[in-house]
């Protein structure tokens, strides 16, 4: 039988939003695939966890892919990690889990935080039906075109945003999808957490005379 991977949460700020099972998992894995093993070090050096690590990210997906399942089909138990909240949402987490799948590999998760959520909860925005969107292009013509896809979008709309490029979004949503509400959200469940509820437009304002910082996620009202 092949061995297990395991799709671990971890926190998306306060090293204290972990489960005892993710804890546990952690402690008794063969091996933990990280995002960034440096980051992920100060989470596992918290908890006393030892288990050796190994990169994988967005440049290394296909080498470091293949070389997980093979020690996975050596019956090795692997946990995979992402810098902050669930693998598999935005990141390249996806690509390995879609490779144990198709070679029979039991894949198993274990919940926790995760950054849109927590932003949409955050928001006060209606959270029956919403639309994820993840990150828009980086490229002004093709994030344009996905937002004049998004015009007549009935559902609540989430997208992660980074901070050097958070005000030409903010621009580009104004100008293509109006003045609405939206949640500005950033440094969740950190100290320095930030949730400003306001208009697209004076989003812009505030962002203008306080330099944008750390990962941002945006919850649009719907059309």
């Amino acid at each position: 039988m092949p061995g297990n991977l395991f799709i671990v949460a971890t926190p998306i700020g306060n090293l204290e939003d972990i489960t005892f099972r993710a804890i546990n998992i952690l402690k008794e894995v063969d091996l933990i695939a990280c995002e960034d093993t440096r980051h992920t070090k100060k989470l596992l050096y918290h908890y006393g966890i030892n288990t050796t690590t190994t990169s994988y990210f967005e440049y290394n997906k296909v080498k470091k892919g293949k070389f997980l399942i093979r020690l996975l089909k050596e019956d090795k138990k692997i946990a995979l990690v992402s810098d902050s909240g669930t693998p598999g949402i935005s990141d390249p987490g996806y690509n390995i889990i879609r490779l144990a799948i198709d070679n029979d590999i039991p894949v198993t998760i274990v919940p926790g935080p995760c950054a849109f959520v927590s932003a949409l909860v955050l928001s006060g925005m209606p959270t029956d039906s919403f639309l994820f969107e993840g990150f828009l292009s980086y490229k002004k013509a093709k994030r344009r075109r996905q937002l004049e896809a998004l015009k007549q979008e009935k559902r609540t709309i989430v997208l992660y945003e980074s901070p050097h490029r958070l005000l030409k979004t903010l621009g580009d949503i104004l100008d293509i999808l109006g003045d609405r509400d939206i949640a500005v959200t950033r440094e969740l469940t950190k100290f320095f957490e930030e949730v400003l509820r306001l208009k697209v437009s004076h989003a812009i304002e505030h962002f203008n005379t306080n330099p944008p910082r750390g990962e941002f996620v945006l919850i649009i009202s719907r059309s």
